[in-house]
């Protein structure tokens, strides 16, 4: 017979987590010797060990009590569906492990791969790296919040993108980042942007997001952030397109 510190120690845990299992009804109490102390013996030790192994893999203690009177068969049950469990929780584990993992080389989530090939066409096109970077990011955040839509918008800019004409307004888009928002080709950039914007879609609105979704107000908000000059061109054509 042990008293609860030996226990506690050949067990693993704490003496306070024995006493808590005692008032949880997991472990019953075992009677004082004459000397005031509790004793334990070798069945309490055992049931000890189950319950901790039970507790370590997440089992509620309420469903560890009411495991205590289950029979052989229903216990064998319980543990295979807790196994289950384990695995499913292992498998979402591993995922966010690669997902920290990304974050740590700098790649806050994976893209399709066209998107990639389309983002190294970017920087073969002679986009500043500024402008590829930022692409990256906003078409990370597109595709993890609407994935779906992020597709078609995403088809929709690589078409503009193969046209030369259309990119070379793209990447008047990308130089202008240091002008003085003063700078008369600030006026001629959005004057240029709207005419092919009205010229490629007619009356009909440009593929957009879920028409609720704050998204586009946040990335228009953040290329703007970057440079004045970008902030008073989307001012520009966002007046023009409304007149």
């Amino acid at each position: 017979m042990i008293t609860i510190g030996q226990l506690a120690r050949y067990v693993g845990v704490s003496i306070k987590t024995i006493r808590v299992y005692h008032d949880k009804g997991l472990l019953p109490e075992p009677d004082r010797d004459a000397s005031g102390y509790r004793r334990y013996g070798a069945n309490d030790t055992i049931d000890l060990i189950k319950i901790r192994t039970l507790a370590e893999a997440g089992v509620p203690l309420a469903r560890i009590r009411d495991l205590r009177s289950a029979t052989d068969e229903e216990f064998q049950q319980a543990l295979r569906e807790i196994d289950n469990e384990l695995t499913d929780r292992i498998r979402g584990l591993q995922a966010t492990q690669g997902r920290l993992r990304e974050l740590a080389a700098g790649q806050l989530a994976p893209l399709p791969t066209e998107v990639g090939a389309h983002l190294v066409n970017l920087a073969r096109w002679r986009f500043t790296p500024r402008w590829v970077g930022l692409q990256r990011d906003l078409w990370i955040l597109v595709f993890a919040t609407y994935p779906d839509r992020a597709v078609t918008l995403f088809h929709d800019q690589a078409e503009i993108l193969a046209n030369p004409a259309l990119r070379q307004l793209f990447l008047d888009y990308d130089h202008a980042h240091d002008l003085d928002p003063d700078d008369p080709r600030i006026n001629d950039l959005a004057r240029r942007i709207v005419e092919a914007t009205r010229e490629r879609y007619g009356p009909n609105e440009p593929p957009e997001l879920d028409a609720a979704s704050e998204i586009p107000a946040l990335i228009q908000g953040t290329v703007n952030a970057s440079s004045p000059a970008w902030q008073r061109l989307d001012m520009l054509i966002r007046a023009q397109l409304n007149t």
